[in-house]
């Protein structure tokens, strides 16, 4: 098993800080619609354990871990933006919070080209 970088587990981190940061947003979406809060939580969640799997394991497998946790990311955006047509949310509320997974599938894909 591979080591992560330092690189890796400061991407480990800030997923992280953002999960915590989401996690009100996720609650006032599943108050209004179980299906999708659920959807959105479980997408965040395969987001960081997909990065942190990625880090310990040999390079090709390392590639479909970043590639799925992008994947999960890109399904968080749209749950977030999906909640926000519905009127869930304000799109006030959740820009900064897109602003942040934009930036972080940004750190994955360069993961992912290495």
């Amino acid at each position: 098993m591979h080591k992560p970088s330092s690189q890796q587990q400061q991407l480990s981190d800030k997923i992280i800080e953002v999960i915590a940061t989401a996690r009100p947003l996720v609650a006032q979406i599943t108050r209004r619609d179980r299906d999708l809060g659920s959807q959105i939580r479980r997408a965040l969640s395969s987001v960081s354990l997909n990065v942190a799997e990625g880090s310990g394991v040999a390079a090709g497998n390392a590639r479909l871990r970043f590639e799925t946790a992008r994947g999960s990311l890109y399904e968080a955006q749209a749950g977030f933006r999906t909640a926000v047509a519905w009127g869930y949310l304000a799109p006030a509320a959740t820009a900064p919070l897109l602003t942040e997974l934009h930036l972080i599938g940004g750190r994955i894909y360069g993961l992912i080209r290495r």
